[in-house]
């Protein structure tokens, strides 16, 4: 599980430095990450030292967990891709310190050839280390936005001005988000939630997302219904798929 390729729609491979979280809001409530770690990859990540090593965190699978060894994978990836940084932690997770991040980021802009989309629930703490981490402009770092009741994450990631891209996962789409602000924001996930007690997208939501990116300029991807299994409800939005990205792999 240290990086592959991956089924996910908006991305080629997946890159997991870190493993490991702690749930903040609404969109966490099904995470698909912790099932993971609970599950298939359990004894596997028990063999790794939480960063805070306690008899509690030890036993945990989902303890926030920092793997040394997968930190120079990407750059043995010579084929330019798309890579999800962390689909099994949060990069600034507050275990994680300020070297361990500065050490992630280090990697990304060495490897220069990659997109590397960061995604994080925690962009008031990406904020106050922004000024301090190694950027390139393949770099991109996006936020989890599911519902209005989390809509301040993007005030704050907004004001990351290292960054290239900056874009909003509204995945899982748990209500309307017609009243988002789009200023300086590059592009836009959607999806509905999928897996065991998945909570249905209303497609209005869909609609008012998609009719607002494209109000604002901004490229729109959706990436699924959902339903029982990820792709149980199909991708398609009013009789087509919407694949956008805001700057094409060939030209990072």
């Amino acid at each position: 599980m240290s990086s592959t390729t991956t089924g996910i729609e908006w991305t080629d491979a997946t890159w997991n430095p870190m493993t490991g979280c702690t749930k903040l809001s609404a969109g966490c409530d099904h995470c698909y990450a912790a099932t993971l770690a609970y599950g298939k990859v359990r004894e596997h990540y028990l063999k790794g030292t939480p960063v805070r090593d306690t008899p509690e965190n030890r036993a945990d699978p989902f303890a926030p967990r920092y793997w040394e060894k997968r930190l120079a994978q990407p750059l043995g990836w010579k084929r330019p891709m798309r890579i999800f940084v962390n689909s099994m932690s949060d990069v600034f997770h507050a275990h994680f310190t300020f070297d361990m991040i500065a050490r992630v980021f280090e990697v990304m802009a060495e490897a220069h050839w990659h997109q590397f989309q960061v995604l994080t629930k925690r962009p008031t703490r990406a904020l106050r280390y922004a000024s301090r981490l190694t950027w390139g402009p393949n770099i991109w770092i996006g936020t989890s936005v599911e519902a209005m009741a989390v809509a301040d994450r993007v005030d704050e990631l907004r004001q990351i001005e290292q960054a290239s891209v900056r874009f909003i996962s509204a995945e899982p789409l748990l209500g309307p988000l017609d009243a988002l602000d789009l200023t300086n924001i590059d592009w836009v996930i959607g999806g509905g939630e999928s897996g065991s007690g998945h909570r249905k997208v209303n497609p209005a939501w869909a609609r008012g997302l998609r009719d607002s990116c494209e109000r604002s300029g901004v490229a729109f991807f959706w990436k699924q219904w959902g339903g029982h299994t990820p792709k149980a409800g199909g991708r398609e939005l009013d009789g087509r798929t919407w694949d956008d990205y805001p700057v094409p792999l060939a030209t990072a």
